[in-house]
């Protein structure tokens, strides 16, 4: 079943400088999360749980990966009109620019949207983790009469500094907007919520990025260029003349905008009962099916761990840390609060010995690695040692990179034996 009525369109954002160096090779959407996912996969999969199977991914950096990842992952019956495509910018002769924003990149894009049949556009964000059953949104939103719908979050004082804030009437319609308020500001920006949320002191509506759109109103707003976002410009300028209405969403939600954020989201999912459901039958988050053999422990001792497939790990000890896929642990080594990323790929013996490979990849033997996240491919040699933690200052060079006290090794990076981070 498709829902027809729905056509979503996925921002992959900009340069993802937030997350570098994750983001040096590849698109933020593409970034790899809990061991065998991509963030890409978050949006993809709540849209297909929703039966909305008609997906445009728009980006502009780094999209290689990207494209391959989805063309490997997303495969619908040939007879379906069901798909998920990789827009990324282009020169046309209405335009030669890069994308200036989230709306300018809509914009840009229209005339691919236009060639299908569809009510109302969902617009979502690409580096966000949550699980969320659009179709609510959508009935809210019919029920309403609205043209927009604003997906929103309860939060606490200390957080709606950070976030754009809305205020609501009695019917959920949205009022006014204000974009990262001071704290001095906020009495006047409470709305209404849920008993629950204000018990946890969570009153101010924070907007997550998640628009719907009606489709006429949405080609009408797309025909002034001096608009280029819609958090900044269209959704503000909106509200007093469009019926703008804001959808609650209390459940788990995460914005992935920075290593730190990053870095907590990941190792979350170690949690004994995490706030991020990845066992949820009913909202399953899809990737690519990797054909990949069971993963081999030996003489380890794991405490909240998470292992994905085809890794052969000897460590003495793994703890609060998620072991992406294909990777490799050697003996005595200790890992905690790390999110290792593992490999796109094994190394035969013969291939060891043909190249004279002095330091396999993954992680050697001996090793303590703590506060890191080990991007993938890169080899770690034994007797090293990387301790993390606010200890350290921001610093980078070739093969690392330090912020906030995390210590993140770079893509294909070779850590030489003995070395002391």
């Amino acid at each position: 079943m498709i829902n027809n009525k729905v056509l979503s369109i996925i921002l992959g954002g900009g340069q993802g400088s937030r997350l570098y160096p994750l983001t040096e090779a590849r698109s933020k959407p593409a970034v790899p999360i809990a061991g065998k996912y991509r963030l890409v996969d978050i949006p993809i999969s709540n849209c297909i749980n929703s039966d909305i199977k008609r997906m445009f991914v728009l980006t502009q950096f780094n999209s290689a990966s990207l494209n391959k990842h989805i063309s490997n992952t997303f495969h619908f019956s040939f007879f379906s009109s069901a798909f998920v495509d990789v827009l990324a910018a282009e020169q046309t002769i209405s335009s030669d620019k890069w994308f200036q924003g989230t709306a300018d990149a809509v914009r840009q894009s229209m005339h691919h949207f236009l060639a299908h049949d569809f009510e109302y556009a969902l617009i979502l964000s690409g580096d966000q983790l949550y699980q969320m059953d659009f179709n609510d949104m959508i009935k809210k939103h019919e029920e309403a009469g609205a043209e927009i719908s604003i997906a929103t979050y309860p939060v606490n004082a200390k957080d709606a500094t950070s976030f754009g804030i809305l205020k609501t009437n009695e019917e959920n319609v949205i009022t006014s907007f204000i974009e990262k308020p001071s704290l001095d500001l906020l009495p006047d920006w409470t709305s209404d919520v849920s008993e629950e949320m204000e018990g946890e002191g969570r009153k101010y509506l924070a907007s997550m990025g998640i628009y719907i759109f009606n489709r006429d109103l949405l080609i009408k707003l797309m025909d002034d260029p001096d608009t280029v976002d819609f958090g900044k410009e269209i959704i503000p300028q909106s509200i007093d003349t469009h019926k703008t209405v804001s959808f609650q969403y209390e459940g788990y939600w995460t914005d992935i905008g920075n290593i730190d954020s990053f870095f907590e989201a990941n190792l979350g999912l170690t949690d004994d009962i995490p706030k991020f459901n990845l066992y949820d039958q009913k909202q399953r988050i899809y990737t690519n099916a990797r054909i990949l053999p069971t993963s081999k422990i030996s003489g380890t001792t794991l405490n909240n761990t998470v292992i994905a497939d085809g890794c052969i790990i000897q460590a003495a000890r793994i703890e609060r840390s998620v072991i992406g896929i294909r990777s490799r642990i050697g003996k005595e080594s200790v890992v905690t609060n790390t999110y290792m990323m593992g490999s796109d790929h094994y190394e035969s013996l013969e291939e060891i010995e043909a190249k004279n490979i002095s330091i396999l990849m993954g992680i050697g033997e001996r090793c303590h690695i703590k506060n890191a996240i080990i991007d993938k491919n890169c080899r770690i040699g034994d007797d090293v040692k990387i301790n993390g933690g606010t200890h350290l200052e921001d610093k980078e060079t070739d093969t690392y990179f330090i912020k906030e006290g995390i210590v993140v090794i770079k893509k294909g990076a070779v850590i030489p034996k003995g070395y002391t981070i």
